[in-house]
């Protein structure tokens, strides 16, 4: 089981929609599905039972228990992402906006992994019966390429090169404001938000290095279009070191500004090339995919 505790600074939500949002970044639970927990006494407030109406106040402290997915028999779906390469050991694939990559408790179907299932004979099994063949994560509404092993033996392989740095990674984001440099390197630890689980920041508490390289391709009147190159791969790293740097990425409905909260598209944010070695063979390969039709056409918007 999973423990997660979080420390509420306003008061007047109802904690069934507090955590519905809260949650739906990285495991996209239905209000339903919290509210079942509530029943359930999984949720507890001030270390008291609750019912789902109950509204929050200031500095209550919420202590959740995530329970272990039950075994799931992860059904095949015909879900539509593009392959871009395939071959008796892995796959690259181009992740669609909202599109979840593997199923979670509350979220059992629809996933990447799913999709995979469909269209894939064999997947690695290190991840589990929840993750087959996922080296690494994209988030929901972060677009593009995503490599994925057919077996043990490259998952292991794939995973140790992308801990020592050997895969570069490539990513397009539309970011506010204006970044005056041409290039920058931002050097800044990684860790979990003390208040705000569901969000990561800069902090030298519990953190682990994370470096990000950025480089602007186009200045707009009040955008930046930058290529990031990341040294790691901190979760939400992009995201946290834009927002850092006072260029949150657009759409960005966490770590963005308010205007960004009602953006169905998300965050304009595009793993757009991938270079490395292939973990069996040793080749040299490298793959790109093609922004997505909703950020291209954000482009042409701010060109005009």
């Amino acid at each position: 089981m999973k423990k997660i505790q979080i420390i509420i600074e306003q008061n007047g939500e109802r904690i069934d929609k507090f955590l519905t949002d809260y949650f739906k970044e990285e495991y996209d639970f239905s209000r339903s599905f919290i509210q079942k927990m509530i029943s359930e006494n999984l949720v507890l407030v001030n270390q008291n039972n609750i019912n789902s109406n109950y509204n929050l106040l200031t500095n209550d402290i919420i202590d959740i228990t995530l329970k272990e997915p039950e075994e799931l028999e992860n059904k095949p779906q015909d879900i539509d992402f593009e392959i871009v390469y395939e071959d008796s050991d892995m796959l690259v694939v181009n992740k669609p906006n909202n599109l979840v990559v593997h199923p979670a408790a509350g979220n059992p179907d629809n996933t990447l992994v799913n999709g995979l299932l469909f269209k894939v004979k064999d997947l690695s099994s290190i991840g589990g019966v929840l993750r087959p063949g996922i080296v690494h994560r994209l988030d929901k509404k972060t677009t593009g390429l995503m490599l994925v092993a057919k077996n043990d033996k490259t998952h292991k392989n794939l995973t140790n090169m992308l801990s020592e740095n050997k895969i570069h990674k490539e990513y397009l984001a539309l970011v506010q404001g204006i970044i005056e440099p041409n290039k920058g390197t931002i050097d800044a630890p990684i860790g979990r938000h003390r208040n705000d689980r569901k969000k990561m920041t800069v902090t030298d508490i519990n953190s682990k290095k994370a470096v990000t390289h950025f480089e602007v391709l186009k200045r707009f009147e009040k955008n930046t279009l930058i290529r990031c190159i990341i040294d790691t791969g901190r979760t939400h790293q992009i995201r946290v070191h834009m927002n850092f740097i006072k260029h949150p990425v657009v759409g960005d409905n966490l770590y963005g500004f308010r205007e960004d909260q009602k953006n169905e598209f998300g965050q304009y944010l595009h793993s757009h090339k991938v270079s490395f070695n292939h973990p069996i063979t040793g080749e040299k390969m490298e793959f790109s995919c093609d922004l997505p039709k909703e950020f291209n056409d954000k482009i042409k918007e701010l060109e005009k």
